[in-house]
Order: C-alpha cells, then sequence, then structure tokens
C-alpha cells in the first residue's frame, strides 16, 4: 500500500517569537493555496509552541517538538513532558536525534524511554538513528543503526516513525548517495520486520542536508517516506520547495 510522505521541519534553535509566528503564517498560507501529495510538519523549539500553534490553525501543517522528558510530571527543572507538549497542540515528538545523543549524551535506553512517553500522550514518536563518519568507514552503518533500533524503540511502536540521519550528512552539506539511502532505508525495514513490527508500513524518513535542488532524487526512492529537513526549513520558499518534490504514491 504506498505511503504518504511526511516532510517534517526541524527548526532547531532557531528563532524569535516573531521570526516563527512569520515562518509558521507563510507555510500556512502556502497550504491553503496549493495541495501537496506529502503531509506538512514543523517542528520549532520549544518557547515557539504556541505561537506557531496560532499562526497554523485552520491549516494542514501539523505542530510538533523537538525532544520531550520521559516522566510526565516531576521535580525536572527545564524539562517538558510530552503531556505538556499534548497541550499546547503538537501531535509529533523528535526522540533521539543525533545532537541530542551527541551533545547531552543520551543513550538508546534514554531514547526509547522518551518515546514510550510519546506514545502514553497519545502523540507520534520520530524517532533518529544514525551512524558517524567513523562508523561508516569501518563499515560498521549497518551494525550501528540496527542496534539503535533494537534499543530506541518502544515496545507498543504502531504509527512511530523512524528517521535515518546519517550524522556525517547533518548540517555538512554532503548528502548520502541514493545507493547508501537505498541499502540503509532497506536494511531499517528488515530490522523493523525482523522484530516484530509493522516494517511495510512505517514510515522512515532521510534527514541529512535535505535541500531543494537534491530532494527530487531523494523522495524519488522506493523506500524514503519522506524527509526530517533542517536548515532548509528555516526559509519558507525552500521548505516549500522539498515538500513539493514529494512524488504522489
Amino acid at each position: 500500500m504506498p505511503r504518504r510522505q511526511l516532510i517534517a521541519g526541524n527548526w532547531k534553535m532557531n528563532g524569535l517569537a516573531d521570526s516563527g509566528r512569520a515562518l509558521a503564517a507563510d507555510l500556512a498560507a502556502r497550504a491553503a493555496s496549493e495541495r501537496l501529495a506529502c503531509s506538512l510538519l514543523v517542528c520549532p523549539p520549544a518557547t515557539l509552541l504556541g505561537h506557531v500553534r496560532t499562526a497554523l490553525e485552520g491549516s494542514p501543517v501539523a505542530l510538533g517538538a523537538q525532544d520531550c522528558h520521559a516522566a510526565a510530571s516531576g521535580a525536572h527543572t527545564g524539562d517538558v513532558s510530552a503531556e505538556m507538549l499534548a497541550d499546547v497542540g503538537c501531535r509529533y515528538v523528535i526522540v533521539g536525534h543525533s545532537e541530542r545523543r551527541q551533545n547531552h549524551g543520551e543513550t538508546d535506553a534514554v531514547v526509547r524511554a522518551k518515546a514510550e512517553a510519546v506514545r502514553r500522550a497519545g502523540l507520534i514518536a520520530i524517532v533518529c538513528v544514525g551512524e558517524t563518519l567513523a562508523e561508516r568507514d569501518a563499515g560498521r552503518a549497518l551494525d550501528v543503526v540496527g542496534r539503535q533500533l533494537s534499543g530506541s524503540l518502544p515496545e507498543q511502536a504502531a504509527g512511530m516513525v523512524v528517521a535515518y540521519e546519517p550524522v556525517w550528512a547533518i548540517g555538512t552539506g554532503r548528502t548520502a548517495g541514493t545507493a547508501e539511502i537505498d541499502e540503509m532505508h532497506r536494511h531499517i525495514r528488515g530490522r523493523l520486520a525482523a522484530q516484530g513490527r509493522d516494517g511495510e508500513n512505517t514510515l522512515i524518513l532521510y534527514g541529512g542536508s535535505v535541500k531543494p535542488d537534491n530532494a527530487v532524487a531523494i523522495l524519488g526512492r522506493p523506500d524514503v517516506d519522506g524527509a526530517l529537513v533542517g536548515g532548509a526549513s528555516l526559509k519558507a520558499a525552500d521548505f516549500w520547495a522539498i515538500a513539493k518534490a514529494s512524488p504522489r504514491r
């Protein structure tokens, strides 16, 4: 059964109230005037979630968050729970992004706990996996991603999204070749099936310097179900161009 692609924008730690509202309003206006073949999602920083929610109201563009705490509430200064994100209007939460794994020392177990929290709150987890350049050069890319899948996915993962983000291609301008993308996405789908999950229907996104000029080639791959877009999602025209590259399935 064909899978409708998901194009997700990860704004990372960028934007203030005025610029966030303006970007979201621009996307909402575009979505109102032109129908896309894909679903569209934006994940702004936590400080902008309320502003962006208001700007997107009535549009088909979904709202998501970049991270959450595993607990529903408690003495966790500076953290935000999945329930709080649901309360502000989020539908998705990114967990396990490589920048969280590297900069905050998040292990597979931590990512799994967060993914389970997202499900508990009735939201959809986008679970990120991906290898470093050293791991790929050592021929360990498939093993590393397979280990991350085994350790990071929640027990009940129906409706979950997986994002493959080769760490060496994030923010570097480098993009995995189509053969590398095909191999890894097939590998992920196969590992999901081997774990007893619905590998055939799970959305698997590609993330790693996705831009308007390479979006057609990436999104046209048979096992690619969309993109997790970083820098290019901060410009409405670029993000929209990537979304328009999504093929009708």
